[in-house]
C-alpha cells in the first residue's frame, strides 16, 4: 500500500493552555520491528495529554512528542516481527504517543481488535480507560464480586468505565460526582449509589450505606483532602488506589487508622510501564472485557466528538468538567 510521506496532526508548540495545541503536518512514523501503523479514524482525549500540554508529564524518550495515547482505525503497515495483525485489520490500541495524528505507530502488544458492533469513534474511547481502570480495580485493588467499590469522578471517562466494569463483575459500585445530572448518569450505568459532593458529604453517604463498615476498595483521582476521608470510608482489608491527585499530591495520614483495618494504599501511573506490562492488560481486556462490549454488558460512552484540528476546543471542555464520558477526536 503506498503511504504518504507527511500528515496531518496537532502539537504543543510549548507548554500552555489549550491554544498551545496547533495543526501542523509532520513525517509520517515507521513502524519498528514489534509494531504496527495504524491510519487513525479516531483519538480518544485524556487528561494526561492535559498534562503534557501544560508541560507537567515529561514525554518517555522512545515516545512521539505529539500528544494522543489511544487510537482505532485500519492497519496500513507492519513492522517485520509483527505475527498478530495484518493490512486491512481494524484495530485499537493504546499507544506510545503520538495519537492526534492521521497515522499512528502501536506496538503490536498494545493493540486489540475493534469489538463487534461498535464503530472506530466508539473503539478510540476504550484503552486509555480500560488498561487503567483493569490495571487498578483489578489488579492492584483485587476487586471481587460481592465486594463495594467507591469510585471518585464517575462521571468521567475512568468513572464510566470503571462503574460498568465493576458490576459486570458482581460488585456494589458507590461513586462521586459534581452534580446531580451526573450523578443520574452514573446511576443510569449502574451504580447503586451517586452521591452529589457538592451537596453531600461522600464519608458519612459512604458510612451510612454500608452502616459503619466502609468500602472495600476505592478508585481514587483527586488526592489531597481527599485521602482522610478516604481511609475512614474503607472497611476492614480495604484497599485504596490512587490513579491521579487532582487536588494535591500532599495529605495527612492517620497510620493507627491503616494498621487497625490492616488497610492496602497503592497506585499507579501507566505510560511508563513496559511494552510486555501493557501487552499482559491487553490481553487480559481482550478475555475478560471484549466479551462484555460485545453483548452490551458494558458500553462506551462518548459526550462529544471533535475534528482533529480543534482539539484546543476538546481539552478547553475536558478541563472544565463537564461532560460525562469520553471526548474523541477524529480524521
Amino acid at each position: 500500500m503506498s503511504l504518504p510521506t507527511t500528515m496531518r496532526a496537532v502539537e504543543i508548540t510549548q507548554p500552555g493552555g489549550p491554544e498551545v495545541l496547533q495543526p501542523t503536518r509532520r513525517p509520517v512514523p515507521q513502524p519498528g520491528p514489534g509494531e504496527i501503523l495504524v491510519r487513525v479514524a479516531a483519538a480518544g482525549v485524556n487528561r494526561p495529554d492535559i498534562l503534557q500540554r501544560k508541560g507537567l508529564y515529561p514525554v518517555p524518550k522512545d515516545a512521539s512528542d505529539l500528544p494522543g495515547l489511544e487510537v482505532a482505525g485500519i492497519v496500513v503497515a507492519c513492522g517485520a516481527a509483527v505475527t498478530r495483525w495484518k493490512v486491512g485489520d481494524a484495530v485499537c490500541g493504546l499507544t506510545h504517543g503520538g495519537g492526534y495524528a492521521e497515522l499512528c505507530v502501536v506496538p503490536e502488544g498494545q493493540a486489540l481488535p475493534v469489538p463487534l458492533g461498535l464503530s472506530l469513534v466508539e473503539a478510540a474511547s476504550l484503552p486509555e480507560t480500560f488498561f487503567t481502570v483493569w490495571a487498578n480495580v483489578f489488579e492492584n485493588g483485587r476487586l471481587q464480586s460481592g465486594e463495594t467499590l467507591l469510585v471518585h469522578g464517575g462521571s468521567s471517562g475512568i468513572g464510566v468505565t470503571a462503574i460498568q466494569m465493576a458490576k459486570a463483575i458482581g460488585a456494589r459500585v458507590f461513586t462521586t460526582a459534581g452534580s446531580d445530572e451526573k450523578c443520574a448518569a452514573c446511576a443510569g450505568l449502574g451504580a447503586d449509589l451517586a452521591i452529589n459532593y457538592r451537596t453531600q458529604d461522600f464519608e458519612q453517604e459512604v458510612l451510612a450505606a454500608t452502616d459503619n463498615l466502609g468500602v472495600d476498595v476505592i478508585l481514587d483521582m483527586v488526592g489531597g483532602d481527599y485521602v482522610p476521608k478516604n481511609i475512614r470510608c474503607l472497611g476492614e482489608l480495604g484497599r485504596l488506589v490512587f490513579i491521579a491527585s487532582l487536588r494535591g499530591t500532599h495529605t495527612e495520614l492517620d497510620i493507627m487508622q491503616v494498621m487497625r483495618k490492616r488497610l492496602t494504599i497503592t497506585g499507579s501511573t501507566l505510560r511508563p510501564r513496559s511494552i510486555e506490562f501493557k501487552a499482559a492488560l491487553a490481553a487480559k481486556l481482550q478475555q475478560y472485557v471484549w466479551p462484555m462490549l460485545e453483548d452490551g454488558r458494558i458500553r462506551p460512552v462518548i459526550f462529544r466528538t471533535f475534528p482533529l484540528e480543534e482539539a484546543s476546543a476538546a481539552h478547553a471542555l475536558l478541563e472544565t468538567s463537564e461532560h460525562v464520558g469520553k471526548l474523541v477526536l477524529t480524521t
